[in-house]
């Protein structure tokens, strides 16, 4: 209920500024040049055809009532929030999975924003970024993702310190300015802002710091677990609950044999609820299921102490989610009596 009562009021807040005609905010002046994932962007004026190609540039795009000026949306891991159901409803939607690059050009798109590398980056299958540039299309990828691959061979590269939402809040602010509705854009930020605060004087000091492991999915019970990386969201959830990561590498999405995660038996195992299907494992409960019955994963510490937690998958990837999981992980270790 915290979690949809502070999105109600972040709606109503940025419906209001939509309509109040005055603004604190200087109205962007076109033409608007960005530097981005080290390129530079620029903008004749506010885009009228946009997708959100990927969950966060969508859920972005509607938290800043922007649903009339888009055509689109892709990729999907977990449904809409609850409250932009209706707004997305309004939006084609091209696939919950991976577009093609063919359907996107054919919803003659202004503007095209990227959640992350494997949609738009320098290996995406979909397009690269020069593709765009090719037939005049604005891009922006999200500066949460934009990641070195020299140390990690995977797309979506590695992260050498901690996350935090100051990269969530450039793209916030960002996107804002590229509509013009900056006002919208600190409103939104004000709100993640104060319910960050929120949520980090809430935990005592005095308390155990806990150590969490973030899984993510897994193609089978029998292959590597996918889990959040030292560094990634998750780790900034467990540095916001006053503990720490037990996952020690930098990549952004490593992959884990069981053998490994029980060496490092955590204190808390968080697992995902996805939407999207892809494999049995997607589930929260085939998850929880798996930890409590296999011989030698359910000895780990967090098991035996059933301290397993759900929380949005989303919000396991730098997003507008991940705060909404950090309050999802604080109220069920609050109930369990593990945070203070």
């Amino acid at each position: 209920m915290t979690l949809l009562k502070s999105l109600f009021a972040v709606s109503g807040l940025c419906a209001a500024l939509s309509f109040t005609g005055a603004s604190a905010f200087a109205a962007t002046k076109y033409p608007l040049t960005i530097e981005n994932c080290g390129a530079q962007v620029t903008f004749q004026k506010a885009p009228e055809r946009a997708i959100g190609l990927g969950q966060n540039s969508a859920e972005i795009l509607l938290l800043l009532g922007l649903q009339d000026k888009m055509v689109g949306t892709a990729f999907w891991p977990s449904k809409v929030l609850p409250q932009l159901a209706e707004a997305n409803a309004k939006v084609k939607l091209l696939t919950v999975e991976f577009p093609t690059f063919e359907s996107i050009l054919a919803e003659n798109p202004d503007f095209v924003a990227a959640a992350l590398p494997s949609l738009m980056g320098p290996s995406s299958k979909v397009a690269k970024r020069e593709d765009y540039d090719k037939v005049g299309i604005p891009t922006y990828l999200s500066p949460s993702t934009c990641l070195s691959t020299k140390e990690v061979k995977d797309q979506y590269g590695s992260r050498a310190q901690l996350w935090n939402t100051d990269l969530l809040y450039k793209e916030i602010d960002e996107l804002s300015q590229i509509f013009d509705v900056a006002d919208r854009g600190q409103a939104l930020i004000a709100d993640f802002k104060a319910r960050e605060a929120a949520l980090r004087s809430s935990v005592s000091k005095d308390g155990k710091n806990l150590s969490y492991v973030f899984w993510f999915s897994s193609p089978s019970p029998s292959a590597d677990a996918y889990l959040g990386g030292k560094n990634a969201a998750s780790g900034f959830i467990a540095d916001l609950l006053g503990g720490h990561n037990a996952v020690t590498a930098e990549a952004e999405w490593p992959t884990l044999g069981w053998e490994s995660i029980i060496a490092a038996n955590p204190d808390v195992i968080v697992v995902s609820n996805l939407d999207r299907n892809r494999w049995e494992l997607d589930k929260s409960e085939a998850k929880i299921k798996f930890l409590t019955t296999d011989p030698a994963v359910s000895q780990i510490s967090a098991v035996k102490n059933k301290a397993i937690v759900v929380m949005d998958g989303q919000a396991m990837n730098p997003t507008v989610r991940t705060v909404y999981g950090a309050e999802q992980v604080a109220d069920q270790l609050k109930a369990l009596g593990l945070l203070k």
